[in-house]
């Protein structure tokens, strides 16, 4: 499982997608829904979850697409 993939406010400007723990950026983007969806393609790829904030910092939605410990039923 890869790191989780966050998208952030850019203190710049703009949003940022940032793996978890990293201190840089992956890349910045002008709008949120272009940076959620290059971190959903990364999080795809890795296994692991997407964690999108918003402006005020706190987490708004939260999508895994790894091993889900509440994987649906059925």
């Amino acid at each position: 499982m890869g790191k989780n993939q966050h998208v952030t406010p850019h203190p710049g400007g703009g949003y940022q997608v940032k793996g978890a723990g990293n201190s840089r950026a992956t890349k910045i983007f002008d709008t949120q829904r272009e940076a959620i969806s290059f971190a959903k393609t990364i999080a795809q790829n890795q296994k692991s979850e997407l964690f999108i904030h918003n402006r005020r910092g706190q987490i708004r939605e939260r999508n895994s697409y790894g091993n889900d410990s509440y994987p649906p039923k059925g």
